[in-house]
């Protein structure tokens, strides 16, 4: 049966059409369901059909049966009202419809077999979308943790980076320090030569001013001064 083969397969297909495709498991298990909601309704639309052939076929079956037991029951009275003619008529009608009979009950069957098919397709298909809304909650739940998860790793990623400029900026702090010190050093020493020139200028100037008041007195000494 055409429907039975179309939705045997129903929920695989669905599952692996979406997974092939699959890029958020949150979006896509709210279109899987979706998509299984519109395949329910379909298979209810096609359960009852079949369920209807069924009540069709069963009904034509106990009626067929229903006339059998009156042609029977007629052609006994004829037996007994000595009319074989009339009993003969009965019995060949019934035999016709025995061999209906036959025909309707095959009918029946294979239509009862599928209806009971259908049913559960319709039973399983159910269930599973049940039980797919009940993991829903679940699924969203673990993609929420895990895109928090990835925020926090993108975090910790730039704080690593953090890390490295605060290092790097230790040792920018450390030479400029390093510059600072040699530069205070360097100023201390020239601060030390000019203190020394001064010293020694000091005591160069006395021993010219010396100088000149010995030439004085030897120049007066000469002149009888």
């Amino acid at each position: 049966m055409a429907i039975l083969s179309r939705f045997r397969d129903i929920m695989s297909s669905n599952v692996n059409a979406l997974l092939d495709k699959m890029e958020d498991p949150a979006k896509m298990v709210d279109q899987l369901l979706l998509n299984l909601n519109d395949d329910l309704n379909k298979v209810k639309a096609e359960t009852a059909g079949v369920m209807a052939t069924e009540t069709r076929a069963r009904r034509a079956l106990d009626e067929c049966n229903e006339e059998i037991g009156k042609l029977t029951s007629y052609a006994e009275k004829a037996v007994l009202s000595n009319n074989d003619d009339d009993a003969r008529r009965f019995l060949t009608k019934k035999s016709q419809l025995e061999s209906n009979k036959v025909q309707l009950q095959t009918s029946y069957d294979v239509a009862a077999d599928n209806a009971l098919k259908m049913r559960q397709m319709h039973d399983k298909l159910v269930s599973q979308i049940d039980e797919l809304n009940g993991r829903r909650q679940t699924i969203k739940a673990k993609v929420a943790v895990a895109k928090t998860q990835d925020r926090v790793n993108k975090i910790e990623s730039k704080i690593g980076g953090a890390a490295a400029n605060m290092d790097a900026f230790s040792r920018m702090e450390e030479r400029a320090d390093k510059m600072l010190d040699t530069a205070n050093a360097m100023t201390e020493l020239n601060q030390a030569k000019d203190t020394m020139d001064d010293l020694t200028k000091k005591y160069d100037s006395a021993e010219a001013s010396t100088s000149v008041e010995d030439e004085l007195a030897a120049l007066k000494a000469t002149l009888g001064k």
